[in-house]
């Protein structure tokens, strides 16, 4: 069984997360893009139950996403470093890659969203491509 460990930027939150994900995906949705101040957001799925703060609080904030369900996005109240987002609905957080240790090494399997992407996006080759979430959430 494997061990991941991630965290923000200064320190204060610190996390990790068992077994492989089970997805990673480029989201191109607007609140992705408010988010990150980019094209896209780099999630990393993992179950609920494999997720734990070994540090820290982070804090949250809540709003309805471009799926129409509550998302609740966590991150460092004191430096701002997003950590991860849990989507009603779905059982597991979207991490974000750049917090993860070796997330470096992570490559996308999925591209979520594209048809909110801006025109100047580019998308990488070979990954399976969805204008939104696709029906089984795969």
């Amino acid at each position: 069984m494997s061990t991941y460990h991630g965290r923000c930027d200064c320190g204060d939150i610190e996390y990790e997360f068992q077994d492989e994900p089970v997805n990673t995906v480029f989201c191109y949705c607007k609140t992705c893009q408010l988010h990150t101040n980019s094209d896209k957001w780099f999630g990393v799925w993992v179950p609920f139950e494999k997720f734990k703060i070994i540090k820290g609080e982070p804090s949250s904030f809540q709003a309805i996403g471009d799926s129409g369900k509550q998302t609740h996005r966590l991150f460092c109240g004191k430096c701002s470093t997003p950590i991860g987002l849990k989507c009603d609905g779905f059982d597991l957080y979207s991490l974000s890659a750049s917090t993860i240790e070796g997330g470096e090494n992570l490559r996308p399997k999925m591209l979520i969203y594209t048809a909110f992407a801006p025109d100047w996006a580019t998308f990488p080759e070979d990954i399976p491509k969805y204008d939104v979430l696709p029906p089984s959430g795969e």
